[in-house]
């Protein structure tokens, strides 16, 4: 795998689920690359359609959902509209996910070794030998200690950073080119966190794979993602280097994210917090989506801000913030 290829292409992905209420569009024409040895973070609120991107992306939007337009390109090949039979081969073997839940991946009735076994056998026919060996490196990737006896173990018999160990190994045993991990560190303590976000970078830069970090938890990604997307209400509202835009936001949702963080917080005083809620996504207000929320909105907010390109950095707004000198171009597409 050559470092900074392209894996993957993502162009005006659009995803609905049917409601009682109408049409819920929960990814709205998103676009976004993904690089061999790349870790991109994808945050937002609940509901901003983050996790749906992921879900989309590889296939698993069941009905009532379904994605109603755009492409997904995994090296050159369309996955939207893929056979489903084609797409259970790519997955585990090309493009694989971590799930937030890892008893979402692991059955609690059968051994970790017996699981590990499963998903190597689905993509090839090695060995047992050849199996007991991957499965013991994987383990040992991910900072499992003392391999041989996890190995032996039911998940009901480890804790939930190991469950979710045996998760991240199991995703990266076919040597996948892309990696999505869906808020897969949210239930456990910051100092498993840690460990995990360590043992996840030192992953990519050995293998070289291209990783899709979704959360809700700015700080995290922070440390572990090179470049960030903002999410809000189904659009990508913001785009660029994780330092720059950490630095320099320039959506207003995006401030707001980086000003409730705990780290910002003065002693003794309330954390800040975005005044309001995410806008249901079947009645949205016309224009910019976030306008409600905004202390900057005017009546301009009404129209619906196209995407701006000041390379690296994109956004959506009308009154982006910590401009400077930054010089910048209307994309053509709304």
């Amino acid at each position: 795998m050559i470092k900074g290829a392209t894996l993957l292409q993502v162009r005006d992905l659009t995803t609905e689920f049917a409601t009682r209420s109408g049409a819920a569009r929960a990814v709205d024409g998103v676009s976004f690359d993904v690089h061999a040895g790349e870790i991109i973070g994808l945050v937002g609120e609940s509901g901003s359609g983050k996790s749906v991107t992921g879900y989309s992306i590889l296939g698993l939007i069941d009905p009532p959902g379904r994605v109603v337009a755009g492409s997904v390109k995994l090296d050159g090949q369309e996955l939207v509209g893929m056979p489903r039979s084609r797409l259970r081969a790519l997955r585990g073997r090309r493009i694989a996910m971590v799930f937030q839940d890892p008893m979402s991946t692991l059955n609690a009735v059968l051994k970790v070794s017996t699981q590990m076994e499963l998903a190597m056998r689905a993509h090839g026919n090695p060995t047992r030998q050849e199996m007991r060996q991957r499965s013991l490196q994987a383990l040992t990737k991910v900072g499992i200690p003392d391999p041989e006896r996890r190995l032996d173990a039911y998940p009901h018999e480890l804790s939930g950073g190991m469950r979710q160990r045996v998760a991240i190994a199991i995703a990266f045993l076919n040597n996948p080119g892309l990696v999505i991990c869906d808020e897969p560190t949210t239930a456990l303590d910051v100092s498993i966190q840690a460990q995990i976000l360590i043992e996840m970078r030192t992953l990519v830069r050995e293998v070289g794979v291209g990783l899709v970090w979704i959360s809700h938890d700015l700080a995290t990604v922070s440390v572990l993602a090179s470049r960030l997307l903002v999410m809000y209400a189904g659009r990508l509202i913001e785009e660029g280097p994780t330092a720059d835009v950490l630095r320099r936001p320039h959506h207003p949702y995006t401030q707001g994210l980086i000003d409730s963080l705990p780290s910002r917080a003065a002693p003794g005083k309330d954390l800040l917090q975005i005044p309001g809620s995410t806008p249901s996504l079947t009645a949205l207000p016309t224009g910019c989506a976030f306008k409600d929320r905004c202390a900057h909105a005017t009546v301009v907010c009404d129209t619906a801000p196209a995407q701006t390109i000041a390379a690296p950095r994109t956004w959506r707004c009308h009154h982006p913030l910590n401009m400077g000198a930054t010089t910048a171009t209307q994309a053509a597409r709304p």
